[in-house]
Parts: structure tokens; sequence; C-alpha cells
């Protein structure tokens, strides 16, 4: 799925290499802030190393949806890669507004046969965002297979009939 859908006050559209920095830089201020506030470990990486794997990796090898509020200015960020809804950030001072919504369910959309996403378990804030749009915990890890180290937990959407949990890794 490509192209443009507005809803008059934001735009959903696809990234080119030309937004790299400008994603690169709401993915630091958005998780500092989350850090900040203990709701996900600080980052294990640098900015720079940050800004260069947006651009090297990110936009040319993933999906990925901007929302852009009126001038263009990018106001949340999503990244798709095959099944798995691989990162989702929103400007941190534009949070509760309806753009992580726009962009999960437009994230349906693209994947109407399934989503996959991991969070923090720290972060119950985003736990409760996603159970609000239909995803459902399907595994619980020690955090030994992610970067930060910090334990885990792996959603599905469409959620799984009950009894079909998944296991820890």
């Amino acid at each position: 799925m490509t192209g443009t859908t507005s809803d008059g006050a934001t735009s959903l559209r696809r990234a080119g290499p030309a937004d790299a920095a400008e994603i690169a830089g709401l993915l630091i201020r958005a998780r500092a802030r989350a850090a900040a506030a203990g709701s996900i470990p600080a980052a294990v990486h640098p900015d720079a190393e940050v800004r260069a794997w947006v651009a090297a990796v990110v936009v040319p090898e993933r999906e990925v949806w901007l929302c852009v509020s009126g001038p263009g200015t990018v106001v949340g960020v999503m990244v798709l890669d095959g099944g798995w809804l691989d990162q989702l950030y929103v400007d941190p001072d534009r949070t509760g507004r309806g753009i992580g919504g726009r962009l999960v369910e437009h994230a349906k959309r693209c994947r109407p046969h399934g989503l996959q996403l991991w969070t923090f378990v720290t972060n119950v804030r985003a736990q409760r965002f996603y159970e609000r749009h239909g995803f459902a915990v399907v595994e619980a890890t020690d955090g030994s297979g992610n970067e930060e180290k910090e334990r885990d937990l792996r959603l599905a959407w469409p959620a799984p009939s009950r009894g079909a949990r998944g296991t820890s890794r």
C-alpha cells in the first residue's frame, strides 16, 4: 500500500530518503522522553548511530509511514517489517491526540492477516494502548533477547483465542 491519506489536520504518507533525519530526530526525542519517565530503558545506541541506522536501514529496507501535520511536520512514525509493527513513536508533545491510534489502524489495514510487536514490561501505557486496539499479550520474556536486556512482552493482533498463549523464549 502506498500513497497518502488525510483527515484534514494530519495526513499519512510513506517516508522517503529525504525524511530520514526528521524520523531519527523524532525517534530520539520520543525515546528519551519515555526513558526519562521510566516507561522504557535508556537508549543503548548514541544518537549518531540511530541517525545512521534510520538512513541506511530503516528508510530504505522497511515500510515506513509518517503522520504529518499541516505544514509538513512529522508528528508520528510507524515502521512495518513484514508482519511486525517494528517501531511506533509519536512526537512527545503530540501524544494523546489520536496519532498513534491512526497509525495502528493503518498498520492493521496494511497487514489484515495479523501483526505482532514487542514492548517493554515497564511500558504499561503502550500495553494499554495496544490492548485498546485489539492486541493481546502472547509471550513474556526475561529480556535476554533484546539489546536493553529488559523484560518485554510480545503482543499480537488479531488477539489469539483463549488458550493459544505463547511461551517464554
